[in-house]
């Protein structure tokens, strides 16, 4: 327990991989975040797109998460700085348990490359090597077919559906890391 204790106190960042490099989310990356979560075609699993105003709160989220945890979503973008969306770690209460979730979104006209599923496994890897935790998961919408290939590429299965109270029913794919 104090390996994740001390993890808490410095910020972790995936390892580049061959086309993505990850950094952290912050104010200067509204106007990206607003286009990505205000997509209608990115969100088009959520219940709307995102305005502006909840870009911004989505930002400030992260920012919590990065000081509570080390970490949180995270910009990927090309080597040469083009965005291309975001991804990584936040905890989320799935039928009365806090679990870490690998999230992911990407620009529509970056999508159908494996751009996801790259950085959804430097996620996993990093979760492997760093942090004290022994599940990583995906909660996905159940029609949502191209994240849940991303999830079973990295090595997730299938394990339960997530009935929350108040929410629609999402599947919840898992693997021990």
């Amino acid at each position: 327990m104090a390996r994740a204790a001390v993890r808490y106190l410095a910020e972790v960042l995936p390892r580049d991989t061959a086309r993505l490099r990850f950094r952290r989310m912050g104010p200067s990356d509204l106007d990206a975040m607003a286009r990505l979560l205000g997509d209608p075609d990115v969100m088009h699993y959520y219940p709307a797109p995102k305005t502006r105003e909840e870009a911004a709160a989505w930002i400030a989220w992260n920012e919590r998460n990065y000081s509570e945890h080390g970490y949180g979503l995270w910009i990927i973008e090309t080597h040469t700085g083009a965005f291309i969306g975001d991804c990584g770690l936040t905890w989320q209460d799935v039928n009365g348990f806090h679990r870490l979730e690998v999230g992911y979104h990407v620009v529509p006209e970056w999508q159908g490359r494996g751009i996801a599923t790259e950085a959804a496994a430097a996620c996993r890897d990093l979760v492997a090597e760093e942090l004290d935790v022994r599940e990583l998961i995906a909660i996905i919408h159940p029609e949502n077919r191209a994240s849940e290939r991303v999830a079973t590429k990295i090595g997730m299965q299938r394990v339960e559906d997530d009935r929350t109270a108040g929410r629609s029913r999402r599947i919840v794919l898992s693997m021990t890391v």
